[in-house]
C-alpha cells in the first residue's frame, strides 16, 4: 500500500507542535503548510471583575463551568475581590453544572458536587445533561474560555432562564488577519486537500473571518465537497459541526499521530 498523502497538501491550523505534525504528514508523502489560526488566549482577570462582582451580588441560582482553569481563575478572582466566602456560599446553595473532568476536579477540591455533568467533554453533552433541569425564572452564570457559546446560552434562554451572565476569565485575540486571508484564498482555489484543526479556537477564528467577509456558505461547501476537515478531540469536532461542517474526520484516538494516519488511510479507501 502506498503513502496515502502522496500529492496532497495538508494545512496545519495549530501553532504548537507544528514541526512534529509536518514530519508525520511528510512521512505519509504529503506536503504540509502551517497556517496558525489559534490566535492568543490571555488572562483577563481585571476585565471580568465588574461583571463577576455584580454576579456575586445577584446570587445566581445556577452556575455553569466549562473549563478547569477558568473555574480556578474565578476562585482566585473571588479572593482578589475579598469575596471568596460569598462565592463558595453561592456554589453550595445554588446548583452547579460542569463540562469536563478537569472542571469537576477543580470544584471537588472545595467540596462542590455538580448537579449536572456532561458525559463526553462537549457542550452538547452538557446541554443534554441539563435538559431535564428547571431553569424557569432562574439567574444563571456561565464560565467560558476564550470564545462565547451561543448554543448554550440559547438553550438556557429557551428553558426560561431570567438572565444569563457570561464570564470569560480567559479571552481570545484572533490570529493574524493575513494568515486567515491566505488560507481562505487557498481553500477557494482548491489548493488545500485537508486542514487539521487541534482546538475549537482555530475553527472559531476561521469561521468568524468567513462570516465577516460573507464567505461562510462557500467555505462550508468547500469542506463538504473538496477539502477534508480533520479534528483532534471531541470539542474541536463539535465546533466544526456547530458552524455547519458535516463532513469531517475525528479519530477516536485524540492524538496528532492518529489524526494524520486516519487522514492518510481515508485517501486509500
Amino acid at each position: 500500500m502506498g503513502k496515502g498523502l502522496e500529492g496532497k497538501t495538508v494545512a496545519i491550523a495549530a501553532s504548537r507542535k507544528t514541526d512534529e505534525m509536518t514530519a508525520l504528514i511528510e512521512k505519509q508523502g504529503g506536503t504540509a503548510v502551517v497556517r496558525p489560526l489559534q490566535g492568543t488566549t490571555f488572562l483577563a482577570e481585571e476585565d471580568i471583575q465588574p461583571d463577576f462582582r455584580k454576579t456575586l451580588d445577584e446570587q445566581p441560582d445556577w452556575l455553569i463551568f466549562t473549563t478547569g482553569i477558568g473555574t480556578e481563575t474565578l476562585l482566585h478572582v473571588s479572593e482578589q475581590l475579598d469575596r471568596r466566602k460569598d462565592f463558595e456560599k453561592i456554589l453550595r446553595e445554588g446548583k452547579v453544572a460542569v463540562r469536563g473532568y478537569k472542571t469537576k476536579n477543580a470544584l471537588k477540591k472545595i467540596g462542590i458536587i455538580p448537579e449536572a455533568r456532561d458525559d463526553d467533554g462537549t457542550t452538547a453533552g452538557l446541554i443534554s445533561a441539563m435538559e431535564n433541569k428547571d431553569f424557569t425564572n432562574k439567574k444563571v452564570m456561565v464560565q467560558l474560555h476564550g470564545v462565547k457559546a451561543p448554543r448554550l446560552v440559547e438553550f438556557l434562554k429557551r428553558k426560561g432562564a431570567s438572565s444569563v451572565t457570561e464570564l470569560l476569565p480567559y479571552q481570545h485575540i484572533p490570529p493574524e488577519k493575513e494568515t486567515v486571508e491566505m488560507i481562505c484564498r487557498e481553500l477557494r482555489r482548491g489548493e488545500i486537500d485537508a486542514i487539521c484543526f487541534t482546538t475549537q479556537l482555530q475553527v472559531h477564528s476561521l469561521f468568524q473571518y468567513a462570516q465577516e467577509h460573507h464567505l461562510k456558505e462557500e467555505l462550508i461547501s468547500i469542506f463538504e465537497n473538496q477539502t477534508t476537515a480533520v479534528a483532534v478531540g471531541k470539542v474541536t469536532a463539535e465546533a466544526l459541526k456547530e458552524v455547519g461542517v458535516k463532513r469531517l474526520l475525528a479519530p477516536e484516538n485524540q492524538r496528532m499521530g492518529a489524526m494524520i494516519m486516519e487522514l492518510s488511510q481515508s485517501y486509500q479507501k
